[in-house]
């Protein structure tokens, strides 16, 4: 069974939900659907914890929705945002659970596809605090993120529209510019490192492949749920 930890946001959650469903269909066909549970915490209280530094109540928040997954009979468990993963070693250390960190699966899709400079999009944490960076050097792939006024730009479209469901052309315009000066930068492809942005970005961005971390996070754990792995 997979269990998912979710609320952060509830947007995120249901594309989650989806990908699962759509991930499995394609595998099985027919009416077949996956066992899964979701956690959903308090997306404002755990936000409101990390912007504020408090990174001890974020992981409990974290830890105690991770240990009712497994209490639950989750036998692989994620967490469906990208910008929670810094705490992803305290939470597998905290509850012994088997969990597949989002980067990691992202970094395989890019390995896949021969992919070996990607630009990051994101929120400010993911961006600039270095543990997205380093989780796809450890890969072998260079990570490249806007500069600070393109960081602001794409923090605010995912806190004030995309979290809360809002998808607008003009923010569609504002993210695709970052992205473009990403693309200048050297980047060979966009990592969509928020799972928000793929409400407001399909396919493609700046004229290069737009990778959905979400999609390639469910991927990943299904291969690994289904393999027994």
């Amino acid at each position: 069974m997979l269990g998912i930890v979710g609320g952060l946001s509830p947007e995120s959650t249901i594309l989650y939900y989806r990908y699962v469903v759509e991930e499995f269909l394609e595998r099985f066909g027919g009416r077949r659907y996956p066992e899964l549970m979701i956690y959903s915490v308090d997306y404002a209280r755990f936000s409101g914890a990390v912007r504020s530094g408090d990174m001890s109540k974020a992981l409990d928040i974290l830890v105690r929705a991770v240990k009712a997954l497994m209490r639950g009979g989750a036998e692989v468990v994620i967490i469906s945002a990208n910008t929670p993963h810094i705490l992803f070693d305290e939470v597998v250390a905290a509850t012994g659970a088997r969990m597949i960190h989002i980067a990691d699966s992202l970094a395989k899709a890019l390995k896949r596809d021969g992919v070996r400079r990607v630009g990051l999009l994101g929120t400010k944490v993911t961006l600039t605090k270095g543990f997205y960076v380093e989780r796809l050097a450890r890969h072998g792939i260079e990570a490249i993120v806007p500069p600070p006024e393109g960081i602001e730009v794409v923090d605010r479209v995912i806190r004030d529209e995309l979290t809360r469901g809002i998808i607008g052309e003009e923010s569609r315009v504002a993210v695709e510019a970052v992205a473009r000066e990403l693309v200048r930068a050297g980047a060979e492809a966009i990592a969509l490192a928020c799972t928000e942005l793929p409400l407001l970005i399909k396919g493609e961005i700046a004229g290069v492949r737009a990778y959905d971390t979400a999609r390639e996070h469910v991927r990943d754990a299904l291969n690994t749920l289904l393999s027994g792995g």
